[in-house]
């Protein structure tokens, strides 16, 4: 079949892959360049770890909004003039997590998708002849003493009871490991399992390249919506042409919205806007990827300098970006690496910001349209996107492929937020 995917981020550009694995046509829509500063692929901070399936809505969650709405400053804020359009993403968002048992649902859901990742992007890294792009040296959330970590206990027997093994390190073994870190962190969660990317964004221009060697047509338009007659899908209308086809995947992250509309489908997703800083070699360095418990960052060596990545914040997707969010991750650098403690904010710090797409469940979208099953949804990823990237393509080709999946996809469909 010829098959369009619409969209070349991580689950894009994965998806195209599987299609073309598969035998079909594959052309991917997409207006930007694969892997540039605008898409979430590109900036976030490069971790792909089997333990991040706790949600960020927890129970207990609506006590913090006032606070979240007052302090400029916090790992989460609220634009309070955005509050009214976020309402009902925000309730949804509430309820998702308003119990220890919904927490536990989706935080089973998201371990069927990401405890082999690592493995499976070290199988695409090779696939497509950058190995040096995957890294397995294992992550690091490294807290002040082990009381803070027992703060979080919750969220630690969640990943031990869905199969996630972790070793704990004392001060003298967790500063083996990263001799940068701070001296006040003393204790360590060591996901030996996990991995991470040196370069997000060129990992991702990379998938597209062998896609497209691979013989995968790249049309640089904005897919605009659906030629259909009844359920059947016939082409997919964009800025420049009608691509005809006989099937489609929406994988164009925070913009999938309104396409889902065109396909039948209200989905609820948000930015959950994310900023980064790099700093450059010559400044700071990072042994390993690390995430303080008390700034809740992902800190990554990259091959552009050491990044520091998080923050959420809830806007509107046209709203200016906030630059303080990126100058509070800089200031949580500065304390956690003593080297970066009297560096200015200067040029040479890299500042990024880009939309998570997210749903108020922390699930992802993923299975046919409400409109026809000639379209496929695989977006809303929200903080997983990366590393669920690859498993997301390759249950999208199963779909179109009408294969069995090992996974119970009725918890990701659209059909519940009907």
């Amino acid at each position: 079949m010829h098959v369009v995917v619409i969209g070349a981020g991580i689950v894009g550009a994965a998806t195209a892959l599987e299609l073309l694995k598969d035998g079909h046509e594959v052309t991917i829509v997409e207006p930007e360049q694969p892997g540039g500063r605008h898409a979430a692929s590109y900036g976030n901070s490069g971790w792909l770890s089997p333990a991040s399936i706790i949600p960020m809505s927890m129970p207990g969650l609506w006590r913090k909004v006032p606070g979240y709405l007052a302090d400029p400053s916090g790992p989460l804020t609220i634009r309070w003039r955005h509050l009214a359009r976020l309402a009902p993403w925000l309730l949804r968002f509430m309820l998702a997590g308003s119990t220890a048992a919904k927490v536990e649902r989706t935080a089973r859901i998201l371990a069927s998708l990401l405890h082999d990742a690592p493995a499976r992007h070290e199988a695409l890294a090779e696939k497509i002849g950058r190995p040096d792009l995957i890294r397995r040296k294992g992550l690091l959330y490294v807290y002040p003493d082990r009381a803070a970590f027992g703060a979080e206990a919750f969220a630690w027997r969640l990943r031990h009871e869905n199969g996630i093994s972790y070793r704990e390190l004392s001060s003298a073994e967790l500063h083996a490991l990263e001799p940068n870190l701070a001296l006040r962190y003393s204790f360590a969660a060591f996901v030996e399992d996990g991995g991470h990317c040196p370069d997000p964004g060129g990992y991702v221009a990379a998938i597209v390249d062998h896609a497209v060697d691979l013989g995968a047509q790249r049309i640089n338009a904005k897919a605009t919506g659906f030629n259909l007659a009844g359920n059947r899908l016939s082409g997919v209308r964009t800025e420049a042409s009608i691509v005809a086809c006989d099937k489609a995947v929406i994988a164009a992250g925070i913009h999938s919205k309104k396409l889902a509309a065109l396909a039948g489908d209200t989905i609820p997703i948000q930015s959950e806007r994310g900023y980064h800083v790099v700093i450059p070699h010559d400044l700071a360095r990072g042994e390993m990827p690390i995430m303080p418990s008390d700034g809740r960052m992902g800190n990554n060596p990259t091959l552009a300098g050491l990044r520091i990545a998080g923050q959420v914040e809830l806007a509107s997707v046209e709203a200016r970006p906030n630059w303080s969010r990126a100058d509070i991750l800089l200031k949580h650098a500065r304390r956690t690496y003593p080297a970066l403690s009297g560096i200015s904010e200067d040029r040479t710090i890299d500042r990024w910001m880009g939309h998570r797409p997210s749903t108020p469940d922390g699930l992802p979208v993923i299975g046919f349209s409400k409109s026809s099953e000639d379209i496929v949804h695989a977006f809303g990823h929200g903080h997983v996107g990366l590393a669920a990237g690859p498993v997301s393509g390759a249950l999208v080709a199963g779909l179109i492929a009408g294969r069995q999946c090992a996974i119970d996809l009725s918890a990701l469909s659209a059909a519940r937020f009907r």
